[in-house]
């Protein structure tokens, strides 16, 4: 009886070395960021810009090392469904901060 997959088949999981190097790189971007708040190196303004970059940076650190995404044609539906839940979720929070904000100017000029 032979087996459909043997045991040095590629089913998309990382090596070590991999999850070693995401994991060194989440580490670093946390302390970049935690580092940043702590010791007031920069405004408040500029602060702000460069959390927000590192967090993106660690969410495609996420992505690729750890969820294995990438643009190969075995991931195609993973990165579909993703790109989906992304605008979704930006959908939500934009029309919310939208009606928020349209709701504050009602309110404050009565």
């Amino acid at each position: 009886m032979s087996h459909a997959h043997s045991s040095t088949a590629d089913h998309g999981h990382g090596t070590l070395g991999s999850y070693v190097v995401g994991f060194v790189l989440s580490v670093l971007l946390t302390a970049a960021a935690f580092g940043l708040v702590i010791k007031r190196v920069l405004p408040p303004d500029t602060a702000l810009l460069v959390l927000g970059a590192l967090a993106f940076v660690q969410i495609v650190v996420h992505l690729v090392y750890f969820l294995h995404m990438n643009t190969s044609r075995a991931q195609r539906w993973n990165l579909i469904a993703f790109g989906y839940t992304v605008l979704a979720a930006a959908f939500l929070i934009v029309g919310t901060m939208w009606v928020m904000h349209n709701v504050s100017m009602n309110m404050m000029s009565r």
